[in-house]
């Protein structure tokens, strides 16, 4: 294998990871991507078409590091457990390490190093053990997903209404689709070492400008009901949300009102070579409009 690059992508079976394993299967031959995942079996239409797949948990570190084997560049999709992602992070950056990968990786989240968000302080962290690590990085920080705001668009369309407190602020979305393929650029370019993207949609919308753009998708009048968030609190448990889901999301509307998510730095499409995803064409495709 001397000469080839081999990459590895995490957490390959989610989201996320799906859609970057399906770009980088236009960039180099299947033979050079491995998909470490928790549960190969999950991988299987991924391994007949030649990806390599192999078992990697987060929580079971005697896994990564023969699932790293032979890797010149990790990508490290975060994990979806909110307060487990530190030492789960931790297990992959010292398996890289010990891999001596010539880059890792990391999807982390718009201005971790300064946002208030509440998803922020594990990015934070990870983000530090990486650099301590003495690993050559490059740090992906995502924005928000405009698939987001999917089910906000389903529940609008349902009540006529969307409600939040997040004021007038501004989201730079984008798709996944497009944070799939800056990920790919990264690990199959050079010029990325050391590197720190702030990603993010080219536009920033407001609540309102959802509202709107749900409306013109489905035909269905909707508006958006900005709240106090005292109020917003109440409703979201009213609705029989629990209390965690609530308070993730009506923080969330507080950074949103603060300007935590607008940042519209050009980043994402300057890897990707194309304008961002449009939040209403996401919509369109999701709602079958």
């Amino acid at each position: 294998m001397k000469g080839i690059t081999m990459i590895v992508v995490t957490g390959a079976t989610g989201q996320l990871g799906r859609l970057v394993v399906e770009e980088l299967l236009t960039r180099v031959p299947a033979e050079q991507i491995v998909a470490a995942v928790r549960s190969p079996e999950k991988a299987a239409d991924l391994a007949e078409r030649g990806v390599q797949v192999r078992e990697a948990d987060y929580d079971r570190p005697e896994t990564l590091e023969p699932a790293f084997q032979g890797a010149d560049k990790i990508l490290l999709i975060s994990g979806s457990e909110v307060g487990r992602r530190i030492p789960q992070h931790q297990a992959v950056i010292d398996a890289a390490k010990n891999a001596g990968v010539s880059l890792l990786a990391y999807t982390s989240v718009l201005h971790a190093d300064t946002s208030a968000l509440p998803v922020a302080p594990e990015h934070q962290a990870t983000e530090e053990a990486i650099k301590a690590s003495g690993l050559t990085y490059s740090l992906l920080r995502n924005g928000w997903y405009n698939e987001n705001y999917v089910p906000t668009a389903q529940q609008g369309v349902a009540n006529g209404v969307i409600i939040g407190s997040a004021r007038d602020g501004r989201v730079a979305a984008a798709s996944r689709a497009d944070y799939a393929a800056a990920a790919a650029v990264v690990l199959t370019s050079d010029g990325h070492a050391d590197t720190v993207y702030e990603l993010s949609g080219d536009t920033a919308f407001t609540m309102d400008d959802l509202a709107a753009d749900v409306t013109a998708v489905t035909g269905t009048p909707v508006a958006y009901q900005d709240l106090p968030a005292d109020a917003h609190t109440k409703a979201l448990t009213d609705a029989g949300l629990p209390e965690p889901v609530v308070e993730m999301l009506v923080s969330i509307d507080a950074g949103t009102a603060d300007g935590q998510l607008a940042d519209t730095s050009g980043d994402l499409s300057r890897l990707t070579g194309r304008p961002t995803t449009p939040v209403r064409e996401t919509l369109a495709a999701a709602l079958g409009n």
